[in-house]
């Protein structure tokens, strides 16, 4: 069979090529690389409401998701049309990369046409990179666990945001987990957000301490949903709103009303059901950006909780206050007190 010319479209103004749209992604269901591309622009408002203005890693897999896959956090300065955006981020070594930096639907589009399977932006926008305005809760359920577990959980960090006076938005990760995502004012850096999700995740915790735990360590967690606070550590991210998943059903990190959660599985959002849900009911996070919370309460908590920092993910230099990163089990200090 003769390969498919490349094409040129038009999006948001913009001309992008999509070369080998023929290319097959998803082998198991057999989407093409014109399918991925397709499927972002059908969702163009709600992608785009996830990723306007923010510094995204790109995972790309140039083969399809069997292939190499690789996360890129640089874009280049040559071959690149003159009209994409970036943004200058802070790893947590303070190296610094330009990331691209979404500005419209034409950017997602360049990115799908480079094999970008997932977006991973940052939870800050390119005009304030060290202050977040987004917090996010990763609810990360322990092997043996189902998604009921998680939205179990999710439904008392409902409560806590609920008695806070706070709006949550939440998403399936295309997995099973659940994420919630809270606008916050960017008045903060990423200790003080990381801080606040901390104070957040340990109120949680304290409402259900047989089923959710802050626990760090995989050897403490047992068979209990994890929230991971370190989502909040600088130069963390989580797969957006809409974006696609790297798994064999193409699934989606899909919006749903907190009403919807305990309804729904993660395999019901998908490359093809995803669109035709948003033509018929829209996107549960249309709201997300009517209002942006005080952090305030939250690092109150923190201080008054007296209980310190937790340990940081292992790519990251020690930290003021951080305990130490090692697992209990190896920690010579506390076997010789045992």
């Amino acid at each position: 069979m003769p390969k498919a010319a490349a094409e040129e479209l038009e999006i948001a103004g913009h001309t992008v090529r999509l070369s080998s749209p023929d290319k097959i992604v998803f082998p198991g269901p057999g989407y093409t690389k014109r399918d991925v591309f397709e499927y972002y622009v059908a969702v163009g408002d709600g992608i785009m409401r996830a990723l306007r203005d923010r510094p995204t890693t790109l995972q790309r897999f140039p083969d399809g998701i069997e292939g190499e896959a690789f996360f890129q956090k640089r874009i280049p300065t040559r071959g690149v049309p003159d009209w994409i955006k970036t943004a200058k981020i802070k790893f947590p070594s303070m190296r610094t990369a330009d990331e691209l930096c979404p500005a419209d639907l034409a950017h997602v589009a360049w990115a799908a046409q480079m094999g970008t399977v997932v977006f991973h932006p940052w939870p800050v926008r390119g005009a304030a990179p060290d202050n977040p305005d987004e917090l996010r809760i990763d609810l990360d359920p322990q092997p043996g666990l189902g998604f009921g577990d998680v939205t179990a959980a999710a439904a008392v960090v409902h409560e806590v945001l609920d008695e806070l006076g706070w709006v949550g938005f939440p998403k399936t990760s295309g997995g099973r987990g659940v994420h919630v995502y809270i606008r916050i004012a960017p008045r903060w850096d990423f200790v003080q957000v990381r801080h606040a999700a901390i104070a957040l995740a340990r109120a949680v915790e304290r409402r259900n301490p047989s089923a959710i735990t802050t626990a760090w360590w995989k050897e403490e967690r047992g068979d209990k949903v994890f929230i991971d606070f370190n989502q909040m550590a600088r130069d963390r991210t989580i797969a957006c709103a809409y974006s696609l998943r790297a798994n064999a059903r193409a699934t989606v990190s899909t919006p749903v009303t907190w009403d919807e959660l305990t309804r729904v599985e993660p395999d019901d959002f998908d490359l093809r059901t995803v669109p035709q849900r948003i033509a018929s009911t829209g996107d549960a996070h249309a709201a997300i950006d009517e209002i942006e919370h005080d952090l305030t309460p939250l690092l109150e908590w923190y201080e008054r909780d007296g209980l310190g920092d937790m340990p940081y993910p292992p790519d990251h230099p020690k930290m003021p206050g951080e305990p130490k990163r090692v697992q209990p089990s190896k920690d010579r200090d506390l076997k010789s007190q045992r």
